[in-house]
């Protein structure tokens, strides 16, 4: 699964982060020079989580995105296909309650949580409105959706360079930094960027999921965008 316009199977796209998992942070954090931090820092703003409301954290890998949460007071469940992932995230924190779970076929009942929220991960799913609608399922009425991904750069003559850095360096420093042998899962990475539709393509796609109230804010010039919606009262 090399390139992101191939069928992405859960069990392919799973063994593909369970093969990254132990290094898959600190690669984050040099692939984005730092600004990850500030684009999770973003993602908990946007999602204005309370002490005591249920969170449903998606994609939530290593549970990096789900900890601020769970010190605050909110009751967040990290959710995510990679057994791989999930199993780092248990030994640092075992406090939290991650749960093993394909975002087509959420293991939670309807209406289960305040707020959803998915961060640099719904590119990978294979049916992106029927993920949409899942969570949407999900969600109390009135709740909460804010998925943090990888966009598209405003600024044209920066969006080439961009495309550039996806295509040739991105590969090759990540394998440098987390020095696996799985070159495809840095490939992967970069294409499925490059393919993902723009910020409003993105939020039409959010809203014929059933969502209300989408709208959408660039961070970094467009390299990643926050979308927000509600499901209806």
């Amino acid at each position: 699964m090399a390139r992101a316009n191939l069928d992405k199977q859960p069990d392919e796209v799973a063994a593909m982060f369970d093969s990254v998992a132990q290094r898959y942070d600190r690669t984050n954090d040099v692939l984005s020079m730092g600004q990850d931090r500030q684009w999770r820092r973003a993602t908990l703003a946007a999602l204005g989580a309370q002490r005591g409301e249920t969170v449903l954290d998606l994609a939530a890998g290593t549970g990096t995105s789900s900890e601020p949460l769970a010190d605050a007071g909110v009751l967040v469940v990290p959710c995510d296909l990679s057994e791989g992932m999930l199993s780092v995230g248990k030994r640092r924190r075992p406090d939290l309650p991650f749960v093993a779970g394909d975002a087509l076929h959420l293991p939670f009942a309807d209406e289960s949580f305040d707020a959803v929220t998915i961060s640099f991960g719904l590119r990978n799913v294979p049916d992106v409105p029927a993920a949409l609608a899942e969570m949407l399922r999900v969600t109390k009425p009135g709740g909460r959706l804010v998925v943090c991904e990888f966009s598209t750069p405003t600024f044209a003559p920066f969006r080439a360079v961009y495309t550039g850095y996806l295509t040739q360096a991105l590969p090759k420093v990540a394998r440098a930094v987390a020095k696996d042998s799985d070159s495809a899962a840095y490939a992967y990475l970069a294409e499925s960027i490059k393919d993902w539709p723009d910020q409003r393509a993105l939020g039409v796609t959010i809203k014929r999921a059933g969502w209300t109230s989408v709208a959408f804010r660039n961070l970094s010039g467009g390299i990643v965008a926050l979308h927000r919606g509600t499901r209806p009262a």
